[in-house]
């Protein structure tokens, strides 16, 4: 009879120092004391550095709390979705249930339960999404520190932290922060099914993938062919087994997707608000237009442009992601991960077909380079803060490939690769050099950050070599820190400005203003109360005007206009691609300007006031042109406000039968036009309202309908 000597047992290679395990008791005492010290095998310090870099996140994320910007567009949703259950299934932009926002809803939901649990505010609507990110690092640093250690989980945990957009974008109501979270739980879920050969987990994966797909939709599916590799690659099972169980998993992941979509568009138009940026009224033509190909081939469904939108972060082509917008907020360790991902997926190059680590590498591997592919060739809507998704597969590849090459090069091992470890750190550290080089005059925050990653690097490399020739250990450990320091010096910076900076609501980036159309800029607004109890916006800003600040791909408005109560505004494009109108001359509360069928026109807080006055029960409580329009008003009135035309003011959601049936019903009154219109349907109500309707003299393009006026 043969018998199996069982496995060696894995042999660390953090190159850290461990405690002895304690018997184990298994009783609540034990379980809450190793979640604040850790495992008795992790070494003593992992625990206290995981604790100390999760709060750096969250101070970095909700830092001043009270003066976060958010995309009003988004808060006009959530706000709406907490005084009506239909408009916070349906997503809609309106308590009126008018027209949706033009993304899935359910990131709309995890705010709006916070708002409805806790009351709507600024501190309310951000809890989740601190909570994400914060959730985002930690999930990170459990991933990488099951198959490399504590040492490559921390450098990884840290870089995810450290990265400016993932700042910016989390001080922020965008859904990014939520699809990342979701993304990196089906990530955790998948290589477990690998590891196990488990069906389940790979069918939770694909549950997870779902709800990022109903958080931002096409997005969600970027790292599904990396997922579909790894697993079809190295999952513990037979072919057979691998291939029946991702079928399955694909079953999950279609149904948990498709679900929502397949329900709003089996209930009937009539039942429901209209699917803004759809161009049929269909969410199944939001998936594949505006949110799906049109990002990529540039074709935007909705506002039917080549190439809408791409100008926020540059041009289209391989060299996006180091261009003067997008190079301080993703590329610092994008040279060191793509170094340390060949070399890695080398170093494993005999290991077994399961062997874990290799796993683990072309997940994130796959992670960094479809998101950049993706990103960098886009031809359609592209913004800075949408290569926050790019960011665990660089930070997982920054941890664990540099611990594979530091032990190789430490070890001598595997010929030429030993020693690519400092070349990576002097590339990494030139490009960091380089990037705060052209944010030279910005501030002495970057300038220190300068030296520092300057120095640190050409310590790191020296030492690096010398500990190698000498076969000095320590050395060679502290030249390992300075690297991390070169490294992470640039990223500190930025993202130390994102967090201590108001950023633009719409359109966030981190770091100094580069010319970029995603720079700094005034976007969203607080939410304090409004002065006719809504739930407010900032006095004398537009809500947005930065083209596809959340995702769409409305263009920056240009218009000027004369303001309700007579002052002059003067609207234009600045350096940031946001549009900035000014304050009435009378300082009348908030302006905001419209385009479509109310461009030209500015509303203001006088003209909100009589609305609100004259609302006469009509549910809505004005009709504007565009979501820009609609969404200040809602948060400064609390009341529902119909956007007719969309974020662009090209959607087809108003119609004049549809609007003489609102008229006639009673349920509004009022509608706001300027003195042209986007398209046939467009100017055909506002010569219809111009026509019957009558004048509110004091309010220039305001018009008041009754049901005496539909013949």
């Amino acid at each position: 009879m043969t018998t199996l000597a069982p496995p060696p047992a894995p042999v660390r290679d953090d190159g850290a120092r461990h405690r002895s395990a304690p018997p184990a008791d298994g009783g609540l005492a034990s379980r809450a004391r190793r979640l604040f010290t850790g495992a008795p095998e992790d070494p003593r310090w992992a625990r206290p550095a995981l604790w100390a870099i999760l709060v750096l996140a969250t101070a970095l994320y909700a830092w001043n709390l009270s003066s976060i910007t958010g995309n009003t567009f988004y808060d006009a949703a959530v706000y709406s979705g907490t005084k009506s259950w239909k408009a916070f299934f349906f997503g809609a932009l309106d308590a009126g249930s008018f027209i949706t926002v033009d993304k899935p809803p359910f990131a709309l939901w995890v705010m709006g339960l916070s708002a409805r649990a806790f009351g709507y505010g600024t501190w309310q609507l951000m809890l989740p999404m601190v909570a994400v990110g914060t959730g985002s690092v930690a999930l990170l640093y459990r991933l990488v520190k099951r198959d490399f250690g504590a040492v490559a989980a921390t450098i990884s945990a840290l870089a995810l932290t450290l990265t400016p957009i993932t700042v910016a974008i989390t001080r922020d109501t965008n859904p990014d922060p939520i699809l990342v979270f979701l993304m990196l739980l089906g990530a955790a879920a998948l290589l477990k099914s690998v590891r196990t050969g488990r069906l389940m987990p790979l069918v939770w994966s694909g549950v997870a993938i779902g709800f990022a797909f109903n958080t931002k939709m096409m997005q969600a599916y970027v790292v599904l062919p990396a997922f579909f590799l790894v697993y079809l690659w190295a999952a513990n099972a037979s072919l057979g087994k691998r291939i029946r169980n991702l079928a399955v998993g694909t079953v999950a992941l279609t149904v948990s997707s498709a679900w929502w979509m397949v329900v709003v568009d089996l209930i009937p138009a009539s039942s429901r608000p209209y699917i803004g940026g759809s161009t049929d009224n269909t969410v199944w033509d939001l998936v594949i237009g505006y949110n799906g190909f049109g990002r990529i081939f540039g074709a935007s469904s909705s506002v039917g442009s080549q190439g809408n939108g791409a100008s926020f972060g540059g041009e289209a082509g391989l060299y996006r992601m180091f261009n003067d917008t997008m190079g301080g907020q993703i590329s610092w360790l994008i040279p060191f991960a793509a170094i340390a991902l060949v070399a890695g997926l080398v170093l494993r190059g005999r290991a077994p077909r399961t062997d874990a680590r290799r796993a683990a590498l072309m997940l994130w591997g796959g992670w960094f380079v479809l998101h950049y592919l993706t990103f960098a060739l886009a031809e359609g809507t592209f913004h800075p803060y949408y290569v926050t998704a790019m960011a665990p597969g660089i930070a997982g590849l920054t941890g664990a490939g540099g611990v594979m090459l530091h032990n190789a090069f430490r070890n001598g091992s595997a010929a030429k690769w030993g020693w690519v470890l400092p070349g990576a750190v002097a590339v990494s550290s030139v490009w960091a050099v380089v990037l705060l080089q052209r944010a030279s005059g910005s501030g002495t925050l970057y300038t220190v950050a300068e030296v520092v990653a300057g120095v640190a690097g050409a310590a790191s490399v020296i030492g690096l070599l010398v500990a190698r020739f000498t076969k000095r250990q320590r050395l060679m450990g502290v030249a390992a820190l300075a690297a991390v320091v070169a490294l992470l010096a640039g990223p500190a910076a930025y993202s130390a400005s994102a967090a201590t900076s108001s950023t633009n609501g719409t359109n966030p980036t981190a770091g100094p203003s580069t010319g970029g159309m995603g720079g700094m800029g005034g976007g969203g607004g607080q939410r304090p109360s409004g002065p006719d109890g809504g739930p407010g916006t900032n006095s004398g800003t537009t809500p947005s005007g930065s083209g596809d600040g959340q995702g769409m791909g409305g263009p920056p408005s240009n218009s000027g206009g004369t303001t309700a109560d007579g002052g002059s505004t003067q609207s234009g494009t600045t350096e940031s691609g946001t549009a900035e109108t000014g304050t009435t001359e009378s300082g009348a509360g908030s302006s905001t300007g419209g385009g479509g069928m109310g461009g030209g026109t500015e509303v203001s807080s006088a003209m909100i006031t009589y609305l609100k006055k004259n609302q006469d029960g009509a549910t809505w409580l004005v009709a504007v042109a565009t979501d820009q329009t609609a969404s200040s008003i809602i948060l400064e009135s609390g009341e529902p406000v119909i956007s007719m035309g969309g974020w662009s003011g090209s959607d087809n959601a108003m119609t004049l039968a549809k609007l003489k049936s609102l008229v006639k019903a009673g349920k509004l009154h009022y509608i706001v036009v300027g003195d042209s219109g986007q398209g046939s349907s467009n100017s055909e109500i506002s010569t219809w309202v111009k026509a019957n309707g009558t004048a509110v003299s004091d309010y220039s393009g305001l018009y008041r309908l009754d049901a005496s006026d539909v013949g």
